[in-house]
């Protein structure tokens, strides 16, 4: 994906106008263009001059991201994320507000209630009428922004807020302004008190205090909006500037840019990692809460890996960088975060649509607004009052800001936790989760054999077993051999000398030990050298059940003793289970190990389902199997599950924090720790609810405001609007969005007293799977296959749409039932022409 800075947008339909600009570039497979980051994602083979060219023609400007010109202690990102609205909307306030009190106190103080004002305009009505006028055009000058956006948008036919705000405010002067002249002419002739009674027929305070108000609402809107991305500021500010660079012995401060692969450097206690590497000398405690969000610090040593942006606690280290620049841990989480704001949630596209039609259709309420009570008898002064009061309280910003915001604030939320959603796509999906699917090795298990139970022989005690498995297994490569190596180490045992060693694959191995021959390995290997007990039979047949794995070991003709090795399962593993099934989710273990293990382990985590003996190529097939039960999320290491991580709906990589870039994964997850998927899945619905709660307030605000303003409630309630008090709601609407979705910092993520079950469709009897052929028109080229393509499997029921723009034709394989009506509408939602489906 290019991402592009793009300027000049000041409302929702500025975005949806730069939106549908790009997409018709050829060569444009996707675009998503985000109002509240002031960014664009670009993603196909067109040309960035091609994309920018068409951001112009549509009346905005656009760079690529990073070019941009910025000051040397900042970089690009931080740059890009800076709070520059804020200041310069404080500025136009604060001298808009100095000219505004005066014209208040003239058109209000003095017109109204009889406050004092200098001789020279006692009784003298025209000369109220032009102070009020100039007073007026002062504030319009300082707040010209609006005019020359919303003539711009005129100009390019897409009308904007600016286009509404500056309509009612040029409206109400230029009214004003002609009742002044009309005024002028009434004391020119001696009448006096006709001159007086057109005071009242002045808007110029009106035209001002829209323009006011509404700057008010952009400054706390802008302000609110530099919140959202605090999360992403932070991770940008852990990058450190510099770094101390070792070479042939010497130490050298070098900026973070001038540092390579394979560079050495140094880090001292309290200092940040600069980049990626691997110690080479020394050891240290190192605070990853930054990337992962685990508060204990780590113990490091030799040969291990440190990740850049991180915090050495104590111990000094000499480290080889292994990753630098954009390769580092934390420039890819950074990306990662970046890419997913530059995204748009499915959710988004209604309020896009409504947003691109919206101004058009508020400026034709309020032109009939005006019609309708000039024929109801009205005067003209009411009557523009009205429609005046419609325009300046329509508010398209907040609809355009009610996902973007709540998706930015929930993705800061998961960065800072150690969850990072790739795209906002993935970030609503997860919500919707019916069904996860575990990985048992490194998901549920810890991924390490350890040794989980000693039975020594008769006449023999655990130490001398130990002993014994020491001698023989510590030659031995075998990853059960390291368990039994890593217990004797916490024992502080030594190995024995031992002579003419041989590994029989597939039964154990044989030694010397002070002449003796030695034997470990499966009990039939071991039958053949001593007898065994069957009291020791059934204890290892109890531990098979058990999922663990029995080693026998022998000297001679006699048994010293079994030694049982097994995958744990992590301590937080029946948690996450619980948690997950307590959130109304299906759990599924899905493993290559035989069966017996497999359904131990699974009764051990209390998995609903255990699919075993399913190899890596296996597993995208029962995925597909499972999607016809709902949404279906794959959690693995992202390595040999990345073809059941990509067929899932949703697939989340664990324990990928040394390597974040799984290009499988819609997830990462920074930890090891399982409870963090029910905790990513919490976050989704929580920031999903968030969304439906802002649209609600925008919708809900508009189809109430806008009848209000335009006086429909009048004749029943008597309730009339203000043009001003339109400008100050709509103020106030935008801000309470942003303030709403920024309640998702204080979400407990692991707190589960507000889970709450779902109800999904239950799985289908049948498993057949549906097809239909498609016939389409208006596909002119490859890209129009891909745009097609792209929008029908963007349907979780669609496997996969094959389109040919040749022949006209698009045959759909489905997962499950799917309305044709849905079909139809996703490809004509892209502009073609559904002529037959079958």
């Amino acid at each position: 994906m290019q991402q592009y800075t793009v300027t000049g947008m000041s409302c929702a339909a500025c975005s949806s106008r730069v939106e549908k600009a790009v997409s018709k570039v050829v060569g444009v497979n996707s675009c998503s263009v985000s109002l509240l980051t002031n960014s664009m994602g670009v993603e196909g083979t067109a040309s960035a001059e091609a994309v920018i060219r068409a951001v112009e023609q549509a009346g905005y400007h656009a760079e690529i991201k990073g070019t941009e010109p910025v000051q040397r202690s900042e970089s690009a990102e931080e740059d890009a994320l800076k709070d520059r609205e804020t200041p310069v909307l404080r500025r136009r306030l604060i001298a808009s507000v100095g000219f505004l009190l005066v014209l208040m106190y003239v058109s209000m103080g003095h017109c109204m209630w009889g406050w004092p004002v200098p001789v020279f305009f006692e009784n003298n009505p025209v000369a109220i009428g032009l102070i009020q006028m100039i007073l007026a055009a002062i504030v319009m000058w300082i707040n010209k922004k609006f005019f020359v956006n919303g003539i711009n948008g005129i100009c390019h036919r897409a009308p904007n807020m600016d286009t509404l705000v500056a309509l009612g405010s040029a409206a109400s002067f230029c009214y004003s302004t002609v009742m002044l002249f009309v005024m002028t002419g009434a004391q020119a002739k001696g009448n006096f008190v006709a001159a007086h009674k057109y005071l009242h027929e002045f808007y110029f305070e009106s035209a001002a205090m829209i323009l006011a108000l509404i700057t008010v609402g952009k400054m706390l809107e802008a302000r609110s909006k530099g919140k959202t991305t605090d999360a992403l500021k932070g991770l940008m500010k852990l990058a450190p500037k510099t770094a101390t660079r070792w070479e042939n012995g010497t130490e050298e401060v070098v900026a973070i840019e001038q540092l390579k692969r394979d560079d050495m450097f140094v880090v001292r206690p309290g200092e940040r990692i600069p980049v990626d590497g691997v110690i080479a000398e020394g050891s240290c405690a190192v605070d990853e809460a930054a990337l992962t969000g685990e508060s204990i610090p780590v113990d490091k040593k030799t040969e291990d890996q440190v990740s850049a942006g991180t915090v050495n606690c104590s111990g000094f280290i000499r480290c080889r960088a292994t990753r630098v620049g954009e390769d580092t841990t934390l420039s890819q989480i950074i990306k990662m975060v970046s890419d997913a704001a530059a995204t748009k949630a499915p959710i988004a596209k209604v309020a896009d649509k409504v947003s691109g039609v919206f101004v058009p259709i508020v400026i034709g309420i309020a032109v009939l607004t005006i019609l309708v009570w000039l024929l109801a008898g009205e005067s003209f002064g009411f009557s523009l009052a009205r429609g005046i009061s419609v325009l300046v309280i329509s508010c398209p910003c907040a609809l355009g800001l009610a996902t973007p915001v709540a998706i930015m604030v929930g993705n800061g939320v998961g960065a800072k936790n150690g969850i990072l959603f790739k795209t906002a796509v993935s970030l609503e999906q997860a919500g919707k989760v019916s069904v996860v699917v575990l990985d048992k090795t490194g998901t549920i298990t810890a991924g390490k054999p350890r040794v989980t139970d000693l039975l020594p022989a008769d006449g023999y005690s655990k130490t001398e077993l130990l002993q014994l498995a020491l001698d023989v297994e510590c030659k031995s490569e075998h990853p059960l051999s390291r368990a039994i190596l890593a217990r004797a180490q916490e024992e502080r045992m030594t190995a024995g000398e031992i002579t003419e060693f041989r590994a029989l694959p597939g039964n154990g191995l044989s030694a010397l030990r002070n002449g003796n021959p030695i034997y470990a390995g499966n009990a039939s290997y071991i039958a053949e050298h001593c007898t065994l007990p069957d009291k020791v039979k059934e204890q290892s047949e109890a531990f098979a059940a058990e999922g663990k794995t029995p080693l026998f070991f022998s000297e001679g003709n006699r048994l010293i003793g079994v030694i049982a090795v097994a995958d744990v399962i992590k301590e937080d593993s029946p948690q996450a289970v619980n948690e997950l099934k307590n959130m109304g989710i299906r759990v599924v273990m899905l493993t290559g190990d035989n069966e017996r293990t497999a359904k131990a382990v699974g009764k051990q985590a209390g998995v609903d389902e255990v699919i075993a003996e399913v190899l890596p190529d296996g597993k995208e097939k029962v995925i597909r199997e499972l999607k016809q039960r709902g949404t279906v999320a794959m959690v693995g290491d992202g390595i040999n599950d990345a073809p059941a991580l990509t067929r899932a709906d949703i697939g989340i990589a664990i324990g990928a924090g040394a390597d974040i870039a799984v290009d499988a994964a819609d997830i990462v997850l920074m930890k090891s720790r399982l409870t963090d998927v029910p905790a990513a899945i919490r976050l989704s619905r929580a920031t999903l609810r968030n969304i439906h709660e802002n649209l609600f307030w925008a919708f809900i605000y508009n189809s109430i405001g806008i009848p209000l303003a335009a006086g429909v409630f009048i004749p029943v309630l008597g309730w009339q609007m203000n043009p001003m008090f339109g400008a100050a709601a709509m103020s106030l609407s935008s801000f309470c969005v942003v303030s709403n979705a920024l309640r998702l910092n204080f979400f407990k993520l692991f707190g589960t007293k507000k889970d709450k079950k779902r109800q999904h469709k239950k799985p289908s009897d049948t498993t057949e799977v549906l097809h239909y052929t498609m016939k389409v028109k208006g596909m002119m080229c490859e890209h129009c296959e891909n745009r097609v393509k792209k929008a029908l499997e963007a349907l979780p029921q669609v496997d996969t749409a094959m389109a040919d723009f040749k022949t006209g034709q698009v045959e759909v394989e489905l997962n499950r039932a799917l309305s044709v009506k849905i079909l139809k509408k996703t490809v004509e939602n892209e502009d073609y022409k559904v002529l037959m489906i079958k």
